[in-house]
This record gives structure tokens, C-alpha cells and sequence, in this order.
């Protein structure tokens, strides 16, 4: 059992980040008699898959509904993100090739180049 403190530290984190994940639903801590939070491996474990979702780049309430009881819609979150990353990705090697070419280009200017300018309507 840990105090909001021994948490954070535990994490690596501030404590006004648990206590705004607990705010938005993304993180459950229970409480003593005394309406402090105790953090508990439960708890913490759960703010561990809060941090790590985090991480890979879900929101705060994709995070939220990632952690869903349901597990359909938890899974429907995860595969929305998953396209998002895989576009991204695309536009990133895209803009790798292009980038590659105009380096590798034997032509002074881009303009003059119609492969660079190819990729230039492409976009």
C-alpha cells in the first residue's frame, strides 16, 4: 500500500498526474476511511498500463476507453489507433523517399526534376 506520494515516485511521475487520471476515469484508486487514496498493486499496475498506453500515443480518453470493461470496445479504440499509426507511418517513409530522391537528385533545384516534381503532385 502506497500514499498518492510513494505512488508517483514509484512511477516516475507527479502526483497531480494520478490524481488527473483518476479525475477523467482513466485510473480507479480506492480510498481509507479517511478519503485518502491508497495505491494498492492493483493500482498501481493500473496506472503502469495507463502510462505505457500513453506512451505509444493514445489520448487520455482513448487511454479511458482502451481500458474499457467491455473488451469489443476496447478493442475498437486500439484498432482506430493502429490505422492512425500505419497512416502515419506511410506518410512517413513517403516523405523519406522523397527526401532520400531530392539528396540523391542529380538536378540542382528541385523544379527542374521531374521525379521530384512527381512527388510534388503526389502529395
Amino acid at each position: 500500500m502506497r500514499t498518492i506520494g510513494e505512488a508517483a515516485v514509484h512511477l516516475g511521475i507527479e502526483a497531480h498526474v494520478l490524481r488527473h487520471w483518476e479525475q477523467v476515469g482513466a485510473l480507479s484508486v480506492r480510498r481509507d476511511g479517511n478519503g485518502y487514496r491508497i495505491f494498492d498493486d492493483s493500482a498501481l499496475e493500473q496506472a503502469r498500463t495507463v502510462q505505457r498506453l500513453r506512451s505509444v500515443g493514445l489520448s487520455l480518453p482513448e487511454v479511458t476507453a482502451a481500458m474499457a470493461p467491455v473488451k469489443s470496445e476496447a478493442q475498437a479504440v486500439v484498432a482506430q489507433k493502429i490505422a492512425a499509426l500505419e497512416g502515419e507511418v506511410l506518410a512517413r517513409q513517403q516523405a523519406i523517399t522523397f527526401l532520400q530522391h531530392t539528396l540523391d537528385c542529380r538536378h540542382r533545384y528541385v523544379d527542374d526534376c521531374e521525379d521530384c516534381a512527381t512527388f510534388v503532385r503526389e502529395a
